[in-house]
């Protein structure tokens, strides 16, 4: 068998080709590691699809993620190209929707209140950064939910979505629109 590496530099962005790698994952999760450690190359292209992949295995199988929670988010805090944040951004979402609506019993004993309040920092950090739209309105969605237990974030989210509306896309100001109406 070819190695994750090689497999990863003949995958493109379609769905197809990501669904297949994610399924390579999914049968083999023994290869998590290694997909992280690739994730973590930050500074090479590769890692952008990893993170394509990674995001994909997240969709499929979350719970799996819980023993490298630590390493996912010290991964996200590194990620800068768009192709790594995007997905990095998604599978925070996917985190914190488990953990506060659908409250997924292996993601509440498993994702910390460091956990969480890293996710936070992150997520601020990609919502004021010079992102593109996913990454942000997938921010916006995880810091809600985590306002609802962090105090101190509804309010900081509100200014900071009120500050950026003028000067965000249609797609922003749609979402930013959506959260606003929730938050009051």
């Amino acid at each position: 068998m070819p190695s994750l590496k090689d497999i990863l530099t003949a995958i493109n962005h379609s769905r197809e080709k990501r669904s297949s790698f994610a399924n390579l994952i999914l049968d083999n999760p023994a290869l998590l590691p290694e997909l992280l450690a690739i994730c973590a190359q930050v500074d090479d292209e590769i890692s952008c699809r990893a993170s394509w992949g990674l995001e994909f295995f997240c969709k499929n199988n979350l719970e799996a993620i819980m023993p490298h929670l630590d390493y996912l988010i010290h991964i996200a805090s590194k990620v800068y190209k768009h192709s790594a944040v995007r997905p990095m951004a998604k599978i925070f979402e996917y985190l914190i929707i488990a953990y506060y609506q659908k409250k997924v019993p292996v993601i509440k004993q498993s994702l910390t209140t460091a956990h969480r309040e890293k996710i936070t920092e992150i997520c601020f950090d990609w919502l004021i950064t010079d992102q593109k739209v996913a990454p942000k309105a997938y921010s916006m969605t995880s810091l809600y939910l985590l306002g609802t237990e962090f105090g101190w974030v509804h309010p900081e989210l509100k200014i900071t979505l009120e500050n950026n509306y003028n000067t965000g896309s249609a797609a922003y100001k749609a979402r930013s629109r959506m959260v606003l109406k929730r938050l009051g």
